[in-house]
């Protein structure tokens, strides 16, 4: 969970920058170190921040920043490489049951980033594959914008789906494996609700292939090859998974 940001520390300045895609631009501006923002305390005020009209989910999400940029505050960063998550942060209340847990060693440094390979050259729904290389290969806890699948044919191709009377796969944006399937276990309209509710595609216990999905002990949820999909956020229903679709608009191979 993720916001689209990267964190940089260099000279005694801590800058954030929206390099992905923004959510609330107007906290994600450069903080340079000085007696307030060079402190934990300074960064956090920075991030949560609120703004007229949040909801439940970019509040949480700006929460989780908060706590991520103020646990980096003074660390070291390499650019350009992977950063791992903070356990702390998520991974709680999580629901065991048909979930499969995965160690940290599955997102360990590869040819590209924490994956193999860069993602497809075509990927579906009309994603942007620039977006979708760096939240898949290169990030671990930010995501792309709230609302960004209403801008792709990503309702269009699950509703087609079930017209059909089979639910929409989803594939790995870099390996093609598939990684979910929905609806499953409820209704077109109820799995639609849910994704417009939280602004991001999201998916329950059924609905994922755990054959090729596993979830970090923060709650981090990420493809056996290393893909960067999202976490694990349970509500009063059980686990949901909150996912990028950038990095789940892969072909099947």
């Amino acid at each position: 969970m993720r916001c689209s940001t990267s964190v940089v520390l260099a000279f005694g300045s801590v800058h954030f920058a929206a390099s992905f895609s923004p959510v609330a631009p107007a906290v994600l501006r450069p903080v340079h170190a000085n007696k307030e923002s060079s402190s934990a305390k300074g960064v956090v005020a920075l991030f949560t921040a609120a703004s007229d009209g949040d909801d439940a989910e970019t509040i949480q999400r700006r929460s989780f920043l908060a706590k991520l940029a103020a646990s980096l505050v003074g660390a070291p960063l390499a650019l350009g490489r992977p950063q791992s998550a903070d356990a702390s942060f998520f991974g709680n209340n999580m629901v065991e049951g048909v979930m499969k847990r995965g160690d940290e060693s599955i997102m360990s440094p590869k040819a590209h980033g924490t994956t193999d390979a860069a993602v497809q050259e075509r990927l579906r729904f009309g994603v942007d594959r620039k977006l979708a290389d760096k939240i898949s290969s290169y990030t671990r806890d930010f995501a792309e914008r709230a609302g960004y699948y209403l801008s792709t044919s990503f309702e269009d191709d699950v509703t087609k789906s079930v017209a059909r009377g089979d639910p929409l796969e989803f594939y790995d944006s870099v390996s093609g494996k598939p990684l979910f399937k929905a609806p499953v276990g409820r209704d077109l309209d109820e799995f639609l609700a849910e994704a417009r509710g939280h602004g991001w595609p999201s998916f329950r216990d059924d609905e994922v292939n755990w054959e090729n999905v596993r979830v970090l002990r923060n709650g981090e949820t990420v493809s056996v090859g290393g893909t960067h999909l999202g976490h694990n956020i349970p509500d009063s229903i059980g686990n949901r998974y909150c996912i990028d679709l950038v990095s789940i608009s892969g072909n099947p191979v």
